[in-house]
């Protein structure tokens, strides 16, 4: 199976790709970030971060898309701009027929680290330890992109089988 894992962001959306065997043995395949200009209008920066996704897609044969939930902000503002981003990853997997679960980012860091208050520097070590990196994934986006991957990996596995999918 293999999944990517998504971090949106209207600016820096972070993402990792990883491989489950049929052990349950975990690799990591790629990870990085895509980047929208700040200045350029939100259409705009929609459209690069689609097709990034779709962009990662095409070079991989992902099985599901893992992404990282909305979390409340007290800038509505912010928090409209990364359901936007949200929604132009979700349309790159849908027109893929790519089957999204969603994750808090409690659920997240409880898969990743054992607690749902991790930091971001407890996220990206316990990154590498799990893949056996010789360093954490660079920078923190798309260490979270991994860990969504990660998550889906362990819970996911089970959501599929009872037939879940994005809340």
């Amino acid at each position: 199976m293999i999944v990517l894992g998504v971090d949106p962001g209207a600016g820096t959306t972070g993402y990792g790709v990883v491989a489950r065997g049929g052990g349950g043995a975990v690799s990591l395949i790629e990870c990085g970030v895509i980047r929208t200009a700040p200045s350029d209008p939100l259409a705009q920066r929609l459209r690069d971060l689609h097709d990034g996704i779709v962009d990662v897609l095409e070079r991989h044969a992902v099985d599901a898309v893992a992404v990282e939930g909305v979390f409340y902000s007290r800038n509505v503002r912010t928090t409209l701009v990364l359901g936007h981003a949200r929604g132009a990853i979700l349309l790159a997997a849908a027109l893929r027929d790519v089957r999204v679960y969603e994750y808090s980012p409690a659920e997240i860091k409880n898969a990743v680290c054992g607690t749902g208050r991790a930091t971001k520097e407890q996220v990206q070590y316990m990154v590498q330890q799990m893949l056996r990196l010789k360093h954490p994934p660079q920078p923190d986006d798309a260490a979270d992109g991994v860990a969504a991957a990660l998550c889906h990996c362990t819970a996911g596995a089970t959501l599929a089988r009872v037939g879940g999918v994005l809340r």
